[in-house]
């Protein structure tokens, strides 16, 4: 995926905690310039950044929605993202499974799975 003009992202499975992929990323991508939207019903804020409760409530101009969650929780995150007509879905590593897999490949969408957006993110 090019990133090059990717500028606003939703993190799904931010967290407060520092030591978590999901609050690190955020850190990460915020540092680089990037404009997060935290999604999480745990939190109303992570980092002084506010969070939405789900991808329904995210606005129409999200670039990528990043997937920093198990699984388990991911395919229905997915579904709700591709029924809101989102389509630049990308997994970090371990985020990703079969079952998303074969879903996203029902509906047309390619994702980008078991890469690390920070290291792709240094690439730009």
């Amino acid at each position: 995926m090019d990133l090059t003009n990717v500028k606003k992202i939703a993190l799904v499975g931010a967290t407060t905690n520092k030591e978590k992929f999901g609050n690190i990323i955020l850190r990460d991508l915020t540092k680089k310039g990037f404009e997060i939207v935290p999604v999480t019903p745990r939190y109303e804020e992570i980092e002084g950044i506010k969070t939405v409760n789900s991808v329904k409530e995210l606005s129409k101009d999200i670039d990528l929605i990043v997937f920093v969650v198990p699984p388990s929780v991911g395919i229905e995150v997915t579904k709700e993202a591709v029924s809101e007509g989102f389509k630049n879905l990308w997994y970090q590593p371990g985020a990703y499974s079969q079952e998303i897999d074969e879903y996203l490949k029902s509906v047309g969408i390619e994702a980008v799975h078991d890469i690390c957006i920070m290291v792709e993110t240094n690439r730009r």
